[in-house]
């Protein structure tokens, strides 16, 4: 099976995430700028959580770019992922309206958190149904993104309980190490 079938569902999908996010910003009721500073951190958990969203589109996008087949078990691994980027959304809604406290940061965190491990999942999903020449096998061998990101995601979930700042640093911190899509695969597809 071929990937633009499971891209054009992808898109779909994370399409509708962000449809949700953008419809559950509400304008302020009144017309001073106090009214509209009290929405900001509803603006601004939407900003992050619109960055995170394009960070797995770009990502999923390079990634099946390069990858030659799809098989049920990756479709399953994507629709994993997708669950995940799905809850954005709610996260999304529950830490803005409640700004930065502790339980929707640390909720927050962990659907972050479950994203990066079904993305991960996925990746060694498809390195599997690939044989050992596949480059993607051969680009993210030493690659560490993934694994120093998890780590830091449970860093941040912990951290919640501490200082809700910190953790929110953390998350800001791992879409920074990401925020660059992989040049490696950039130049394969060039090729």
């Amino acid at each position: 099976m071929k990937t633009s079938r499971l891209e054009a569902f992808s898109d779909g999908v994370l399409a509708i995430v962000i449809t949700i996010m953008v419809l559950e910003l509400k304008p302020p009721e009144d017309l001073t700028i106090e009214s509209l500073l009290h929405t900001a951190p509803i603006f601004l958990s939407y900003v992050f959580s619109f960055i995170f969203i394009g960070i797995y589109w770009n990502n999923h996008h390079h990634l099946f770019q390069i990858t030659e087949k799809v098989n049920g078990k990756i479709l399953w691994a994507n629709l994993h992922l997708l669950f995940w980027l799905s809850l954005i959304p709610f996260a999304t809604s529950w830490i803005g309206e409640k700004h930065i406290e502790q339980l929707p940061v640390a909720f927050y965190g962990f659907i972050l958190l479950m994203s990066g491990l079904a993305f991960y999942i996925l990746g060694q999903v498809i390195k599997k149904q690939h044989d050992d020449d596949f480059a993607f096998k051969q680009i993210t061998k030493n690659d560490f993104k993934p694994i120093i990101s998890i780590v830091i995601y449970f860093l941040g979930i912990a951290l919640s309980f501490v200082n809700p700042w910190i953790s929110i640093f953390c998350y800001v911190l791992v879409t920074l190490i990401w925020i660059i899509p992989s040049k490696k695969i950039e130049k394969h597809l060039d090729k």
